[in-house]
């Protein structure tokens, strides 16, 4: 499984023009499900992303978590993650889940990052998004369950 966790000062994800998630001081958290994934990989991205100590203390430093700020998450679902374009000028999807399993597996991590008490507010499983984001910083971490990055 894999992750883009961007902070931000603001984040929302619209479908037909309809915002369907919106979050203020937070993450927006693009996550792609890989064939194989399972509930490892899910509860490692929920927990990881739940603790990632990227926003700034009182000394400057990136040394507090999500929880700790009281920020929320927007999460997106996105198999484009999976691209491989090594091969050519097209990528290639064929590692990414199929939809039924990347569904149950992107809730899981959903339902992770609200057990641990993180405000949750997400796009819509297969439709076209707009995202719309600041980036605070920027701040850009790439996850991946396997750790193959």
């Amino acid at each position: 499984m894999r992750a883009v966790v961007q902070r931000v000062l603001r984040a929302s994800v619209a479908v037909n023009d309809q915002i369907t998630g919106e979050i203020g001081r937070g993450l927006l958290v693009l996550v792609g499900v890989e064939t194989g994934d399972g509930d490892r990989d899910a509860a490692y991205i929920a927990d990881k992303v739940a603790t990632l100590r990227i926003f700034e203390d009182e000394a400057g430093k990136m040394n507090r978590s999500l929880k700790e700020t009281g920020g929320a998450i927007l999460a997106v679902s996105q198999f484009t993650l999976l691209g491989d374009a090594r091969g050519g000028r097209r990528p290639s999807f064929i590692t990414a889940a199929r939809p039924e399993e990347a569904d149950a597996l992107y809730n899981r991590v959903l339902a992770g990052w609200r057990e641990r008490g993180v405000a949750v507010e997400t796009g819509v499983f297969r439709a076209e998004m707009a995202v719309s984001l600041v980036n605070d910083g920027p701040v850009t971490i790439l996850l991946d369950s396997r750790k193959l990055f």
